[in-house]
């Protein structure tokens, strides 16, 4: 499945999307509160909107928790 393209509403978590394509992601809380659903970034600018990142994972720009998290960049590039 790598390689692949998925474009996510506005009004529907990333998670949910990555679901519904078929990937298996760990994930407890949905609400960004836990970090379980934590993945790694590899090109894009993700916008936290978690409350379990630190300012400077946050800054990094290096993961997300899709579960809240959006993107600020128009491609945001997941390690899967």
């Amino acid at each position: 499945m790598s390689g692949r393209t998925l474009s996510v509403p506005a009004d529907e978590p990333l998670l949910d999307v990555l679901e519904e394509a078929g990937y298996d992601v760990a994930n407890s809380c949905r609400a960004g509160i836990c970090g379980t659903c934590e993945l790694r970034v590899l090109d894009g600018i993700p916008d936290h909107q978690d409350d379990v990142l630190t300012d400077a994972e946050g800054d990094s720009n290096e993961i997300i928790l899709p579960c809240v998290s959006r993107s600020r960049s128009a491609v945001l590039v997941i390690d899967l």
